[in-house]
């Protein structure tokens, strides 16, 4: 659940830069373009998300509280927290023609007042949030501004007093787990000071201070260029028992990571009722064409003999491993090619749920695995689909703007020998070789350079926690 605070005080009005080449584009205007497109991507990719937009420093008031200076945007019968329609989409993209006219502009915080709407905002947003568990919903408010000073205008014991209270309504949010986040636009002539106000209201201090403008900047890009894909919930796709040795066994979760969208599954339906068909499988003796039971018994000819086994003899036969990932061995990074990867990895994360200390194991063999640059080597699958694959550990990888990689171990699918082609050698002398004329070449070369895609990283695909 997203609450949107943008300010729409006049100053958010004023043009975005100073260069007489580039378009006389506002702030304001970035903002709600930053949001449109934000939330077209949260109704393709996170379809059960919320949201709302809410404006303060207006003219028009228009929220439950009946607070001044905030006005709680939305159309139709949609209510003010709830999932982005199209229509919230397509009236919100076309805001800025009517804002003057049926919302307005005013600065909130003047002197000589005592209204303070940066507070109402806030407590109008906690008021939105109120539904939803902690536990189970993610809940934040993202404040959009140009004015690192609200409360510049004003000075004294007022001034202390508004700050005081405002800072303390934050952490109140906070404290019922909501996360509070700043998004900070700097004017023409002069950068966002985090220090005045803002660094207070969201909890930063000394170094966290001067690394946040660069990764406000990076949301902001973010949410306005982001890819549009359909995003699965983060959840386990199976829960296996990694065999380390024989006395020594944990358990792991795996995620499943980027995959290609596949058609679904065809039904089929009966031409006359429209009504799904269930298939069947019969047994029909040979002699008598009477139906028969699934038998109990298999036979396999050998030196003219009979030999007969029961399906658990068979089961066990093919059974190469009690658990469903075990433990082969270790060999050298390089030794892994690329060739060797043929279908996407599945990512490999430990669970103490039913195997208490296999967290503790799981990090001792990942750290191992990095130290010494080595892979695992492990027998993964069931009796019908028997596979080796290879573990590999993910390092860590943090920054300004969080966890970029999380830590774990990837499962990368071997191949069956019949899998991996060998080129033939062709003996042929140079003279017979086909050779591709100048005109060919350029030709080729220019189709590849069309079809590649610029500005794309696999980066741009979010984290799966």
């Amino acid at each position: 659940m997203v609450v949107y605070l943008v300010d729409a005080s006049p100053k958010m009005f004023t043009p975005a830069t100073n260069k007489e080449d580039e378009k006389d584009e506002t702030h304001f205007h970035t903002i709600v373009n930053c949001i449109t497109q934000s939330l077209k991507t949260q109704i393709i990719g996170r379809s059960y998300d919320e949201v709302a937009i809410c404006f303060f420093n207006t003219k028009e008031k228009n929220n439950l509280q009946d607070l001044a200076g905030v006005y709680v945007y939305n159309v139709g019968d949609r209510d003010p927290l709830d999932r982005p329609t199209a229509k919230l989409i397509k009236d919100f993209s076309c805001i800025e023609d009517s804002f003057m006219s049926n919302i307005g502009s005013r600065y909130g915080i003047t002197a000589g007042s005592r209204e303070n709407t940066l507070y109402n905002a806030l407590w109008v947003a906690q008021a939105l949030l109120r539904k939803g568990s902690v536990k189970t919903v993610s809940k934040r408010i993202l404040i959009f501004t140009n004015e690192d000073d609200p409360f510049g205008a004003i000075t004294g014991a007022v001034k202390t007093d508004m700050i005081r209270t405002t800072i303390q309504r934050a952490k109140d949010a906070q404290d019922l787990g909501l996360s509070i986040e700043l998004l900070p636009l700097s004017r023409p002539d002069e950068e966002f000071n985090m220090s005045r106000f803002y660094a207070d209201l969201i909890g930063l201090d000394g170094d966290e201070i001067t690394e946040y403008l660069p990764s406000a900047g990076e949301k902001l890009e973010e949410m306005t260029d982001q890819l549009r894909k359909r995003m699965m919930k983060k959840r386990r796709v199976k829960t296996l028992s990694f065999a380390i040795t024989d006395d020594v066994c944990i358990e792991v979760n795996t995620y499943a990571l980027t995959r290609p969208t596949t058609p679904g599954t065809i039904t089929w339906l009966d031409s006359l009722s429209n009504i799904p068909l269930k298939t069947e499988r019969s047994f029909i003796c040979n002699d008598t064409g009477s139906l028969l039971q699934d038998p109990q018994m298999r036979f396999q000819m050998y030196n003219d003999m009979v030999v007969k086994f029961s399906v658990r003899e068979l089961s066990e036969v093919k059974r190469v491993s009690s658990h469903h990932l075990r433990l082969l061995g270790f060999k050298p990074l390089d030794c892994l090619k690329d060739y060797h990867n043929l279908r996407p990895s599945t990512f490999i994360y430990p669970s103490d749920e039913h195997i208490f200390g296999s967290t503790r194991v799981f990090v001792a063999l990942h750290s191992s695995m990095l130290r010494l640059g080595r892979f695992a080597l492990a027998f993964y699958g069931n009796p019908t689909r028997p596979q080796l694959v290879a573990l590999v550990a993910q390092e860590e990888v943090t920054s300004s703007a969080g966890q970029v990689e999380s830590p774990g171990m990837h499962m990368i699918y071997l191949p069956y020998s019949d899998d991996i082609r060998y080129p033939e050698e062709v003996h042929v002398t140079s003279d017979d070789a086909p050779r591709a004329t100048d005109e060919q070449i350029k030709k080729a070369s220019n189709l590849l350079k069309r079809i590649d895609l610029k500005n794309f990283s696999v980066c741009q695909f979010a984290n799966p926690g």
